[in-house]
Protein backbone atom coordinates (compact mmCIF):
# COMPACT_ATOMS: atom_id res chain seq x y z
CA UNK A 1 0.00 0.00 0.00
CA UNK A 2 1.27 3.46 -0.87
CA UNK A 3 1.39 5.67 2.24
CA UNK A 4 -0.70 8.79 2.61
CA UNK A 5 0.35 11.55 4.95
CA UNK A 6 -2.64 13.09 6.74
CA UNK A 7 -0.97 14.16 10.01
CA UNK A 8 2.43 15.82 9.89
CA UNK A 9 4.42 16.75 12.98
CA UNK A 10 6.75 19.65 12.23
CA UNK A 11 9.27 20.14 15.05
CA UNK A 12 11.20 23.40 15.09
CA UNK A 13 13.84 25.11 17.18
CA UNK A 14 13.00 28.46 15.52
CA UNK A 15 16.48 28.68 14.05
CA UNK A 16 17.41 30.12 10.68
CA UNK A 17 16.66 26.78 9.01
CA UNK A 18 13.13 26.66 10.39
CA UNK A 19 11.54 28.41 7.43
CA UNK A 20 13.26 26.09 4.95
CA UNK A 21 12.06 22.95 6.74
CA UNK A 22 8.58 24.45 7.27
CA UNK A 23 8.20 24.95 3.51
CA UNK A 24 8.84 21.24 3.01
CA UNK A 25 6.20 20.40 5.61
CA UNK A 26 3.72 22.70 3.84
CA UNK A 27 4.55 21.15 0.48
CA UNK A 28 3.78 17.67 1.86
CA UNK A 29 0.59 18.94 3.48
CA UNK A 30 -0.56 20.42 0.17
CA UNK A 31 0.23 17.26 -1.74
CA UNK A 32 -1.64 14.99 0.67
CA UNK A 33 -4.21 17.48 2.00
CA UNK A 34 -2.70 16.91 5.44
CA UNK A 35 -2.84 18.79 8.72
CA UNK A 36 0.33 20.02 10.44
CA UNK A 37 1.09 20.26 14.15
CA UNK A 38 3.90 22.69 14.94
CA UNK A 39 6.00 21.65 17.94
CA UNK A 40 8.69 23.57 19.81
CA UNK A 41 10.48 22.23 22.86
CA UNK A 42 12.10 24.63 25.31
CA UNK A 43 15.07 23.32 27.29
CA UNK A 44 14.70 22.86 31.03
CA UNK A 45 16.94 25.01 33.21
CA UNK A 46 19.87 23.03 34.59
CA UNK A 47 19.09 21.63 38.06
CA UNK A 48 22.28 23.05 39.61
CA UNK A 49 21.29 26.52 38.42
CA UNK A 50 17.78 26.06 39.82
CA UNK A 51 19.19 24.92 43.18
CA UNK A 52 21.41 27.99 43.35
CA UNK A 53 18.54 30.37 42.52
CA UNK A 54 16.26 28.59 45.02
CA UNK A 55 18.90 29.01 47.73
CA UNK A 56 19.19 32.72 47.00
CA UNK A 57 15.51 33.59 46.66
CA UNK A 58 13.73 30.77 48.51
CA UNK A 59 12.03 27.65 47.19
CA UNK A 60 8.44 28.91 47.51
CA UNK A 61 9.10 32.19 45.74
CA UNK A 62 11.06 30.46 42.98
CA UNK A 63 8.31 27.87 42.46
CA UNK A 64 5.69 30.60 42.04
CA UNK A 65 7.82 32.61 39.66
CA UNK A 66 8.81 29.54 37.69
CA UNK A 67 5.20 28.46 37.08
CA UNK A 68 4.13 31.98 36.15
CA UNK A 69 7.02 32.63 33.80
CA UNK A 70 6.97 29.19 32.18
CA UNK A 71 3.38 29.80 31.15
CA UNK A 72 4.22 33.28 29.84
CA UNK A 73 7.19 31.98 27.86
CA UNK A 74 5.14 29.14 26.37
CA UNK A 75 2.44 31.62 25.33
CA UNK A 76 5.04 33.95 23.80
CA UNK A 77 6.66 31.11 21.82
CA UNK A 78 3.23 29.92 20.67
CA UNK A 79 2.52 33.44 19.36
CA UNK A 80 5.94 33.55 17.67
CA UNK A 81 5.22 30.23 15.96
CA UNK A 82 1.84 31.47 14.77
CA UNK A 83 3.41 34.68 13.46
CA UNK A 84 6.24 32.70 11.85
CA UNK A 85 3.76 30.47 10.00
CA UNK A 86 1.66 33.43 8.81
CA UNK A 87 4.75 35.29 7.60
CA UNK A 88 6.09 32.24 5.76
CA UNK A 89 2.70 31.73 4.13
CA UNK A 90 2.05 35.40 3.30
CA UNK A 91 1.89 34.53 -0.42
CA UNK A 92 -0.23 31.42 0.26
CA UNK A 93 -2.70 32.38 3.03
CA UNK A 94 -4.89 29.40 2.16
CA UNK A 95 -2.19 27.14 3.61
CA UNK A 96 -2.55 28.64 7.11
CA UNK A 97 -5.62 26.43 7.56
CA UNK A 98 -3.36 23.38 7.22
CA UNK A 99 -1.93 24.17 10.67
CA UNK A 100 -4.01 22.12 13.05
CA UNK A 101 -2.23 22.88 16.32
CA UNK A 102 0.76 24.68 17.84
CA UNK A 103 2.39 22.98 20.83
CA UNK A 104 5.11 24.34 23.11
CA UNK A 105 6.61 22.26 25.92
CA UNK A 106 9.62 22.11 28.21
CA UNK A 107 11.98 19.17 28.36
CA UNK A 108 14.03 16.81 26.27
CA UNK A 109 13.44 17.60 22.57
CA UNK A 110 13.97 14.03 21.35
CA UNK A 111 11.62 12.51 23.91
CA UNK A 112 8.92 15.13 23.31
CA UNK A 113 9.09 14.83 19.53
CA UNK A 114 8.73 11.06 19.73
CA UNK A 115 5.93 11.28 22.33
CA UNK A 116 4.01 13.86 20.32
CA UNK A 117 4.40 11.87 17.12
CA UNK A 118 2.93 8.85 18.91
CA UNK A 119 0.17 10.84 20.62
CA UNK A 120 -0.78 12.50 17.36
CA UNK A 121 -0.34 9.24 15.44
CA UNK A 122 1.64 11.31 12.95
CA UNK A 123 2.20 9.88 9.51
CA UNK A 124 5.40 11.91 9.03
CA UNK A 125 7.85 13.90 11.17
CA UNK A 126 9.53 16.89 9.53
CA UNK A 127 12.46 18.73 11.07
CA UNK A 128 15.52 20.63 10.01
CA UNK A 129 19.11 19.75 10.72
CA UNK A 130 21.96 22.05 11.77
CA UNK A 131 19.60 24.28 13.74
CA UNK A 132 22.20 25.86 16.01
CA UNK A 133 19.29 27.81 17.50
CA UNK A 134 18.51 28.37 21.15
CA UNK A 135 19.14 24.70 21.83
CA UNK A 136 22.68 24.99 20.41
CA UNK A 137 22.66 21.65 18.64
CA UNK A 138 25.12 21.22 15.81
CA UNK A 139 25.50 18.60 13.13
CA UNK A 140 22.98 15.93 12.28
CA UNK A 141 24.38 14.21 15.39
CA UNK A 142 21.89 16.09 17.49
CA UNK A 143 18.13 16.05 17.81
CA UNK A 144 17.50 15.13 14.17
CA UNK A 145 19.80 12.13 14.27
CA UNK A 146 18.49 10.90 17.61
CA UNK A 147 14.88 11.18 16.50
CA UNK A 148 15.76 9.47 13.23
CA UNK A 149 17.40 6.57 15.08
CA UNK A 150 14.58 6.13 17.60
CA UNK A 151 11.48 6.83 15.54
CA UNK A 152 9.39 4.12 13.93
CA UNK A 153 7.67 6.74 11.76
CA UNK A 154 8.73 8.13 8.39
CA UNK A 155 10.81 11.29 8.69
CA UNK A 156 11.94 14.11 6.49
CA UNK A 157 15.13 15.72 7.76
CA UNK A 158 15.73 18.94 5.85
CA UNK A 159 19.36 20.11 5.68
CA UNK A 160 20.35 23.75 5.83
CA UNK A 161 19.24 25.80 2.86
CA UNK A 162 22.32 25.95 0.60
CA UNK A 163 21.49 29.58 -0.29
CA UNK A 164 22.08 30.80 3.29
Amino acid sequence: MIPEYKKILYATDLSINSAHAFKHAISLARRYNAKITLLHILPEVDSSTMNYVATVMGHEKLAGLELEHKAEIKDEIRLRLHKFAKEELIDHPEDVKRIDDIEVHYGNPVAHILQHADGLDADMIVLGSHGKGALKYAFLGSVAEKVLRKSHRPMLVVPLDAQR
